[in-house]
């Protein structure tokens, strides 16, 4: 890539920030205090009075939760896949579904046969979850109540019911799990509205 070709990636970065961000409804002021970047700072990279760092962009990828190169609109490979990137935490392994911070979130969550290997302690926070098992048999501890749930079984729950999860299965459990922060809770419709 050449001088003038660089130049220009770097004029568009401005506009595609700022049309990221009013596209998630994010404020500069909430962009900075999930990045660390100031909000003045935010302001020129989005105008184009300042050229974005490696580190800045990095920042604000996190922040927006997409791959770097769609900041930079990078040429495309061809490939249509989105490449989520698994991550692992408590020997669970969690794949993003959905790129968007805030609001509703989606997940695969992958438990490990055994999982966790001990009986967990309940947890409780803000929101509202809704669990698909795709394969396996998940033990859902809600409260007192404890469910087994086997593949093509749905659960949901306000997450400041006590809860915790236990893979009952041999091998692993893999489930689909949507996620509100704020306790929005999942509409399912089973057929369309009369007109």
């Amino acid at each position: 890539m050449g001088r003038v070709e660089l130049d220009e990636v770097l004029k568009a970065v401005g506009p595609r920030l700022r049309a990221m961000r009013q596209e998630r409804g994010t404020t500069l002021a909430e962009l900075s205090k999930s990045t660390g970047i100031s909000v003045s700072t935010l302001s020129r990279l989005e105008s184009g009075g300042r050229k974005p760092t490696l580190e800045m962009m990095l920042l604000l990828a996190d922040a927006y939760q997409v791959q770097i190169d769609e900041l930079i609109d990078a040429p495309v490979t061809g490939d249509p896949r989105v490449h989520m990137r698994p991550v692992k935490r408590h020997g669970m392994t969690y794949v993003p579904l959905s790129r968007r911070p805030g609001g509703l979130q989606a997940f695969k969550q992958i438990y490990p046969p055994g999982w966790p290997g001990y009986e967990p302690e309940q947890q409780v926070h803000e929101g509202y979850e809704w669990l698909y098992v795709l394969s396996g048999r998940l033990r859902l501890l809600l409260g007192k109540h404890h469910v087994v749930l086997a593949a093509g079984e749905v659960a949901e729950f306000d997450t400041r019911t006590p809860h915790a999860f236990v893979n009952e299965a041999d091998g692993h459990t893999e489930v689909l799990a949507l996620f509100g922060p704020q306790g929005e809770r999942m509409h399912v419709r089973a057929r369309p509205a009369a007109k």
